[in-house]
């Protein structure tokens, strides 16, 4: 079996999204978990340590003026292609993103460790990443609805 970090973050996000237990599940039950679904040791040790890089309590900062522009450095560009980073910009635009959440989102991005992202990858993450935040319901609702639907409903 070929899988990545996306690969197990998604297997996970599945299997637990949609749980009646609110608490949140012990590493080595996830592992476990992961172990007997299939996935490799490295790539569970990278998921959940992806995982716990979104916990990181950050205060969200200030609302950026309507002409401030993302300025993505050549790494971002490399990784993020002008698709990708033109979605990302939809979101923010639409108000599923704040500048905070989307930041968080391209490092999460970053963090997956893979070549080819994709608007699918950016979808996937950017609904992992407004779950795991509170307050965050609206926005995960309205992403749910983006991800789900048959027709993407933006152009660029």
């Amino acid at each position: 079996m070929k899988e990545n970090v996306l690969d197990v973050l998604m297997y996970l996000f599945e299997s637990f999204v949609d749980s009646e237990d609110e608490s949140e599940p012990d590493r080595n039950v996830l592992r476990e978990e992961l172990e007997l679904a299939g996935f490799r040791g490295r790539e569970i040790d990278r998921a959940l340590d992806w995982l716990d890089s979104l916990n990181v309590d950050e205060p969200e900062p200030s609302s950026p003026r309507p002409t401030t522009v993302r300025v993505y450095d050549q790494l971002e560009q490399g990784r993020l292609d002008s698709q990708c980073r033109g979605y990302l910009l939809h979101l923010e635009q639409v108000g599923i993103l704040t500048p905070a959440k989307r930041e968080l989102v391209i490092d999460r991005l970053l963090a997956l460790d893979t070549e080819d992202i994709g608007i699918e990858q950016i979808k996937w993450v950017v609904m992992m990443v407004l779950f795991s935040q509170p307050g965050q319901e609206e926005a995960y609702a309205r992403m749910e609805n983006l991800v789900f639907a048959d027709d993407p409903g933006w152009l660029h």
